[in-house]
């Protein structure tokens, strides 16, 4: 082997893929001799409670909303993703400005990411499987809570979606 394939070997055994530098970085956080009490996880059932009932009460999980914003006929669903934008990029904004940190003390960083047509392809799947279904990943748990149990098709389809990318990751366009 010459020096050159030496060094393109060696780059290529550096590279690591997103999932496994996040799962390096969850790593270096996890202390896997605790085991985490009950009470520990309350507060994201908390939350997760409280997402659902705002969900449900500004619509966003109403079926008949969502074919109206992709019906083009109501402004509902264009005004709550435009407020969720606005609130992103404040928050994003005032994370950079005053170096805010992680609950574990580490400084939260920003990389750029490289635009790839793989991002086009996705961005039309998901947006028919939203047009199709009247749900996106988000609501799906709420839709489910406020009684729509045929979401729960909807929840192991992308679930079985994900499993399907994961699993065809390395080949698709990036």
């Amino acid at each position: 082997m010459s020096d050159q394939q030496n060094i393109v070997a060696a780059g290529k055994a550096m590279m690591q893929t997103d999932f496994e530098v996040h799962s390096v970085d969850a790593e270096r956080h996890r202390k896997p001799h605790q085991k985490k009490s009950w009470p520990h996880n309350l507060k994201y059932a908390i939350v997760g409670v409280f997402f659902g009932i705002t969900f449900t009460k500004a619509e966003i999980v109403s079926w008949f909303r969502i074919q109206e914003m992709f019906r083009l006929q109501n402004f509902h669903m264009y005004g709550v993703i435009g407020t969720a934008i606005i609130v992103g990029a404040i928050s994003v904004w005032i994370i950079k400005k005053y170096r805010v940190k992680t609950i574990h003390g580490n400084p939260i960083e920003f990389h750029p990411k490289q635009f790839n047509k793989g991002q086009i392809i996705g961005g039309v799947i998901f947006g028919l499987g939203w047009a199709m279904t009247g749900a996106c990943p988000g609501p799906l748990f709420a839709q489910i809570g406020a009684g729509f149990l045929v979401i729960a098709v909807v929840l192991i389809s992308a679930i079985g979606g994900t499993w399907v990318y994961g699993y065809f990751r390395e080949r698709l366009p990036h």
